[in-house]
């Protein structure tokens, strides 16, 4: 018998546990909308948790009717003979069996509730599919702009999401079984062509919306099979939301523009989870409109104004033969033949890829990438030591370095340090976040960014001042107007590249 009818015949609803305990404090309440039903999320704090619980209700479905839903569910899944099951996990086209399977789901709801309106049938239609062929309640946080990551860790302990404003949560949500889990992972890997098998148990995806999925079985991951979910943004970070947010000081965010503007390479580095990719999303804000930018992921993050000269890539892995794999170094290579003025890079892993980066740079490419290091130093050994390892003064050709922190008990993320590269190759640190004041001081005159700047556009010390504090006037409008939209942000600033914004 295959997963999908194991986990069906044994629940297929996950289980939305009601907490024991008594509520201590509120910390937040909302609804979301998902196919017509109404999800109220309740975060609060209960006495004897270690951590504030992500309570998720469904509102617009009554208890009574719940009753009937699973009675609906049961002979649904009675009727499904094994074969069914089988061509749903194998089959090209999917939507076709789905189609079936909502006409046979239609035809029970009738049943039992003989004089529903239309539009209702249609939210139980929606329920009942995603209970059996879906991701069930994941896709209830799935839909939860709010949340970043989404943790199944086995199916004895709840569900864990990762709040934007919270942290880490407990929700009250419960994979039912071991096979669930993992049928959830076949669903995902199944729409990209992926397996995850017992002689593959480690599985790398993304959902359709660009989510990315990581997924393991028992017994490598030896107290259950286990699914991550790092959710796209789809309202992403823009330079106003981390002003307003305290990421980053203006004056430090007009450095940074004023060097992109002028065409400096910039690395930024950071741990895991530092924002990393949110300050690269951020920056790339910056581009003038008029420049081709070509960006190289292993899956797609970043969201550039819609009027920008993007062209996006992402890399590809091998199929089960080991055929048909795209690397980051196989896309760095093509990427110098289309032409282009800016190039993105997700991260910096290899040496070859370094190498590739560095070349760009030399031969009149701005180049922008992260890399895993948690401070301006550390990013220079990094670098320098295998398997980057790279002559210390190449590092000269990457003019800054920003460096992301994330506080891993408070949850906020910052602008740790950031730094001008010597032309040894050392850091020279600009600006230092205070951890005390919750501040990004600055604690050095900056000379080499400067120079270089100086050097490519005969700007002065003065005119290069002047123009930095007319960024921060224009970055302090934009969080005074409220201007947040990346596509917004980018049509302003395309309009200040023209010599046309308008400040009222």
């Amino acid at each position: 018998m295959s997963d999908a009818r194991e986990s069906m015949k044994t629940s297929v609803t996950e289980l939305l546990q009601e907490p024991q305990g008594e509520q201590t404090e509120l910390l937040d309440k909302y609804s979301l909308e998902t196919n017509n039903i109404i999800i109220d999320i309740k975060i609060y704090t209960l006495e004897g948790e270690a951590v504030p619980l992500y309570n998720v209700s469904i509102a617009n479905i009554s208890p009574t009717t719940r009753i009937v839903l699973e009675k609906i569910r049961q002979e649904f899944v009675s009727k499904m003979n094994l074969e069914d099951i089988q061509s749903f996990e194998n089959a090209e086209n999917i939507q076709i069996i789905k189609q079936e399977f909502k006409t046979e789901i239609r035809h029970l709801i009738n049943k039992y509730f003989p004089k529903t309106d239309e539009k209702t049938i249609n939210m139980l239609v929606n329920y009942l599919l995603e209970e059996n062929l879906g991701l069930g309640k994941i896709d209830i946080l799935l839909n939860d702009p709010r949340l970043e990551e989404i943790i199944i860790n086995n199916h004895k302990e709840p569900v864990w999401v990762y709040h934007r404003r919270f942290g880490w949560l407990k929700t009250n949500i419960v994979i039912p079984s071991e096979a669930r889990i993992r049928h959830f992972a076949t669903i995902i890997g199944r729409d990209i062509g992926k397996e995850i098998t017992n002689l593959n148990p480690l599985m790398d995806a993304h959902l359709a919306s660009g989510d990315r999925v990581n997924a393991t079985l028992y017994p490598i991951s030896n107290r259950g099979n286990t699914i991550t979910i790092r959710k796209f943004a789809e309202d992403p970070w823009t330079i106003t939301k981390f002003l307003v947010d305290g990421t980053i000081s203006a004056d430090a965010a007009a450095i940074i523009w004023l060097s992109m503007q002028n065409e400096l390479s910039i690395l930024i580095a950071g741990g895991t989870g530092s924002g990393k990719t949110s300050m690269l999303n951020v920056i790339s804000n910056f581009f003038p409109p008029n420049q081709r930018i070509i960006s190289i992921e292993d899956t797609r993050e970043l969201t550039l104004p819609s009027d920008m000269h993007w062209v996006p890539m992402e890399t590809r892995l091998p199929n089960p033969e080991g055929k048909g794999g795209v690397s980051m170094l196989d896309l760095l290579v093509n990427s110098l033949r289309m032409r282009p003025d800016r190039i993105i890079v997700g991260e910096i892993r290899r040496r070859e890829e370094a190498e590739v980066l560095l070349e760009a740079m030399h031969t009149g490419h701005s180049v922008y990438a992260t890399v895993h290091a948690n401070n301006a130093e550390e990013t220079v050994t990094r670098l320098t030591n295998p398997p980057i390892d790279i002559p210390k003064a190449m590092i000269s050709a990457i003019s800054m370095i920003v460096v992301q922190n994330r506080n891993r008990r408070t949850g906020t993320r910052r602008t740790f340090q950031i730094a001008e590269s010597t032309q040894t190759g050392d850091p020279r640190i600009l600006y230092q976040y205070n951890p005390q004041t919750d501040k990004l001081e600055k604690i050095n005159e900056s000379k080499h960014v400067y120079d270089r700047i100086s050097l490519y556009t005969g700007m002065s010390k003065e005119d290069i001042d002047f123009d930095i504090k007319q960024k921060v006037r224009i970055l302090q409008w934009f969080v005074k107007r409220k201007i947040e939209d990346v596509d917004e942000i980018g049509l302003k600033l395309a309009k200040y590249y023209m010599g046309d914004l308008r400040l009222d």
